[in-house]
């Protein structure tokens, strides 16, 4: 681009998604180059090509789990698991043996080989008229880029973990096994040319809160390093020579939404109570027992859903008793005396104990997963009940069960945990003898037999994300029909509704755990519907707590009322939008 261009402030637009405002230097990364020898190979030396082959994809392999590692100790398991569709493509028998056909037909390298296979294949997936399937293909690139460097002995054509100054990343792409590297107080925010907002890129970098556009055409062409620009992650703009107009507006929207952060921390030891006096507690959602400070700092009141799958993934061995009684006993303690809410075990799905020889499902989330994988895994659900109820020596401990569809898993559980108490009696080990037990309300069926299952447990949780993703048989992450996801659909309304009913009809409570608490445009609906206890993860905590704080509970309940009498999802959400922006306006501006 011409200088003489270059003067006047250019607009360039994309999607946004990750919120925030940076200004500073470009640094652009461009495509990886990776000059691919070609040469033909002896027949005698096609068993070291390939030895070759598997000594990059164990190489490989190792990376990635660190990498998903990684993750998932900053970020939490379900962060983590975003690279099981990278270790899928290194299981992907197809592309393997495609590889080792035309290593053994054609007498070729095997470097040469993998770039034919991989090519035809990504293809195939980017000419899809599917965003997600397309987006599929980016996991397959960063593998297979992944290999080939390990096949030629390179390293990486940046890598991110050496960046020593701030800047903004420009990139034709930024794979998720960069993006998750990426120290924020380095790198500002990024820009890419392609990318959609359910791409696993994007949804790293809204959890390590750095501003991110992609699918700006061609901006790692148009940018130069060292360039500056202010990078609008709320709106999806890139602006090369911002004006003195736009610096000082959006000067005035960083500077509203410090305002906003500091008088949310300021509530961090206020409860959350409405205007006309309604107390409801705010619990945080965690996955590991290093997130248990984190709870406090946020100013909840304590933790409403403890995810304990990340004791059991990315492992050869099963976890001990004793391993799992000093991690539940350690975060209980830490949170004393606020209550602390142990799910058990949601293996399955997309969660799989790598050392189970598990039988592939056609629809995992429909099969052995949750409650029922446990039942059948007697040994391995009591060890874990075992270390639970040991735990709840310190006072403040609940369990429990996840996915929940009929009163007999309950019963059956309930007798394991009656069981397990016997053996610590006999063994003279404390325990909680009065542990409250609840069942996670995450199906329709459990929902509709509600009524009968509150007869058995102490508590309901709701969890709205498989609520809504069984009910209306929509996978969110799934972009073609991602907009039938729709949490203020009439029938979810409805279940929340009939669920939280048969709690109070049998004096339980229900506290709701799914994003649907953290959402702020639907925080009022749900107590207007009557939940009792809303847990979301620890950053939404203080936003959330704001609103109720400002909203009154009468009119949350006219706000319910109105919902539940409308026949639109969409017209429900609009008036819910209409209501928290009247209410909290400062949390809304962009």
């Amino acid at each position: 681009m011409p200088q003489a261009d270059r003067l006047g402030e250019k607009t360039l637009r994309g999607i946004p998604v990750s919120g925030g405002v940076c200004r500073g230097k470009v640094l652009v990364l461009g495509k990886s180059q990776q000059n691919v020898p070609s040469y033909n190979v002896e027949a005698s030396q096609i068993p070291a090509e390939l030895e070759r082959f598997e000594n990059a994809l164990i190489q490989t392999r190792r990376e990635i789990v660190e990498v998903q590692q990684q993750v998932t100790q900053a970020m939490g398991a379900d962060h983590g698991n975003i690279f099981e569709a990278h270790l899928l493509v290194l299981e992907d028998h197809t592309l393997i043996d495609e590889v080792i056909r035309v290593v053994n037909q054609q007498q070729i390298n095997v470097e040469l080989a993998l770039k034919q296979a991989s090519e035809k294949y990504m293809k195939a997936l980017a000419s899809i008229n599917d965003d997600y399937l397309r987006e599929r293909a980016s996991d397959m690139r960063d593998v297979i880029e992944r290999i080939m460097k390990n096949l030629l002995g390179g390293t990486d054509h940046f890598d991110v973990r050496r960046l020593t100054e701030q800047r903004i990343l420009i990139g034709y792409d930024l794979p998720p096994s960069t993006t998750a590297l990426l120290n924020k107080d380095l790198a500002l925010g990024f820009a890419t040319d392609i990318g959609t907002k359910t791409s696993h890129t994007a949804i790293l970098a809204r959890s390590l809160q750095i501003p991110a556009v992609v699918g700006v055409p061609s901006i790692s062409q148009v940018l130069r390093s060292e360039e500056e620009v202010l990078l609008d992650g709320y709106n999806g703009l890139v602006i090369l020579n911002p004006t003195d107009q736009a610096l000082y507006e959006y000067g005035q929207l960083v500077k509203k939404k410090r305002d906003l952060q500091t008088k949310l921390g300021g509530l961090r030891e206020q409860p959350a109570v409405t205007l006309d006096g309604v107390r409801r507690p705010l619990s945080a959602n965690i996955e590991r027992v290093d997130n248990a400070t984190q709870v406090n700092d946020y100013g909840a009141d304590g933790v409403g859903l403890f995810r304990t799958e990340y004791l059991f993934i990315n492992r050869e061995s099963l976890p001990s008793e004793e391993e799992q009684y000093e991690s539940y006993r350690n975060a209980a303690a830490t949170l004393r005396p606020h209550p602390i809410v142990i799910r058990t075990l949601d293996l399955g799905g997309d969660k799989l104990l790598s050392h189970l020889q598990v039988p592939t499902e056609v629809n995992p989330f429909l099969g052995w997963r949750a409650i029922r994988f446990c039942l059948q895994q007697q040994p391995t659900f009591c060890a874990q009940l075992r270390a639970i109820l040991r735990a709840g020596a310190e006072n403040n401990v609940k369990l429990m069960y996840p996915m929940i569809t009929c009163l007999d898993e309950i019963k059956e559980a309930n007798s394991l945990v009656a069981k397990c108490k016997d053996e610590l009696r006999r063994e003279n080990i404390a325990f909680d003898e009065a542990m409250p037990i609840g069942a996670m309300i995450e199906t329709p069926a459990a929902a509709i037999a509600a009524n009968h299952l509150a007869k058995s447990v102490d508590f309901f949780s709701i969890g709205t994300n498989d609520l809504i993703q069984y009910s209306l048989a929509v996978d969110r992450l799934n972009e073609k029909i991602a907009h039938l996801y729709e949490p203020t659909h009439p029938a979810i309304l409805q279940l929340i509704k009939m669920t939280v009913k048969a709690a109070h009809d049998h004096g339980i409570s229900v506290s709701l755990c799914g994003e649907m608490a953290g959402d702020p445009v639907l925080v009022p609906l749900l107590l207007g519907l009557g939940v009792d206890e809303l847990s979301a993860a620890p950053p939404l905590i203080p936003s959330t707590k704001y609103l109720i704080r400002r909203l009154r509970l009468n009119e949350a309940k006219e706000l319910a009322d109105f919902a539940l009498h409308c026949q639109c999802g969409q017209e429900i959400y609009s008036r819910c939008e209409a209501f928290s922006k009247k209410i909290a306006p400062s949390l809304f501006e962009n």
